[in-house]
């Protein structure tokens, strides 16, 4: 069957990142297919994301776990030129406590939704990757895709085990792939009607301490203040919602720029971060100015799994995708404010 090049496959779209890219998607023009068993997600989002588009994507309720479910779907829209895949737990803590269901759903999940990709013939896919795959002891930050790599909890074993998985494919069953290994991501989209909303307590910082300041919960836990850093805190690379949604638009449409330059297959890696430097205080204080209450916290000992640092070089994405952040910590932490400040209940 004859690939329509607009015609996209997003799996996880339901979730944070997925929600944000599919906007980014139908806005280009691009024909958007759902995937996802709302496992960590609300279905309403796909009224949002018709409030923000206009547009309906076909949605899909299927575990990417079910080889069953995705040969339907995939049977069904088999002219679709490629993927985007972000189906997959990313809770570091969880993962620690729950080893054998990240095994399950984000590798054997993805080896499921690769076959039958192969099977259809669709060569082409987006990864959602992440920073927790290099080496934090033996490279010096910020880090280039091509420093040493080392995982310390089974979420990031199972994003390097994907990230191998597609370089196979890439050499032996000619797909075109690119892992986009993000840092931080924060905020959430400026009209306030989609952003990170995981059912249950949020694994990220900022959704949990607009969660203090709302009085859900009680103190923000900084995990830690006697690591090798400006304050003692461990130190990120925050970098909008947005700017991460954008640039799997931007990856994906410099596959066929790519494809001439290497000889048709390919497995290309690009950091997705800002390159600069915040520590956990410095985050509180920034959404303090932002909202203009106080953010309570308590310190607590450390957790096993942090690392001290955690920054991007994200020159490879400029130069090759042609892809720079520009939007700034302060517009992430109003645009969540304003998702905020709409909340129903």
């Amino acid at each position: 069957m004859p690939k329509n090049a607009k015609k996209i496959i997003i799996t996880g779209w339901l979730g944070y990142i997925g929600s944000h890219t599919a906007v980014v998607f139908q806005q280009a023009g691009y024909e958007v297919v759902i995937i996802d068993n709302c496992s960590n997600a609300k279905i309403d989002v796909l009224d949002k994301i018709e409030q923000i588009t206009w547009i309906k994507p076909a949605y899909h309720n299927a575990d990417i776990r079910v080889i069953w479910e995705l040969e339907k779907v995939l049977r069904e829209h088999q002219d679709a030129a490629g993927v985007i895949h972000f189906a997959g737990k990313k809770a570091v803590g969880e993962s620690c406590e729950f080893p054998f269901r990240y095994y399950s759903n984000n590798v054997k999940g993805s080896i499921h939704l690769l076959q039958t990709m192969d099977k259809y013939g669709i060569k082409n896919i987006v990864f959602s990757s992440s920073s927790t795959v290099y080496d934090t002891e033996k490279n010096m930050p910020p880090y280039v895709e091509t420093d040493q790599l080392r995982t310390i909890n089974p979420y990031g074993n199972t994003k390097l085990m994907i990230e191998r998985i597609l370089s196979d494919l890439a050499q032996y069953r000619y797909f075109r792939c690119i892992s986009l290994r993000y840092f931080n991501p924060i905020g959430a989209h400026h009209t306030g009607l989609i952003w990170e909303n995981p059912k249950g307590t949020p694994s990220n910082l900022l959704p949990y301490i607009f969660k203090v300041l709302s009085g859900e919960f009680g103190k923000v836990k900084v995990f830690g203040k006697d690591y090798t850093t400006k304050d003692g805190t461990w130190v990120r690379d925050y970098i909008h919602v947005m700017d991460v949604a954008e640039a799997h638009l931007n990856a994906y449409e410099k596959m066929y720029d790519l494809e001439t330059q290497k000889d048709g297959w390919f497995h290309e890696i690009f950091n997705i971060g800002t390159g600069e430097w915040t520590s956990v205080l410095e985050l509180i204080e920034l959404v303090e100015k932002v909202t203009d209450k106080n953010v309570y916290y308590d310190i607590v000992d450390r957790r096993p799994w942090d690392c001290a640092v955690s920054i991007a070089n994200p020159s490879k994405a400029e130069k090759i995708l042609g892809r720079k952040a520009n939007r700034t910590m302060r517009q992430a932490i109003q645009d969540w404010r304003n998702f905020v400040s709409k909340k129903p209940e």
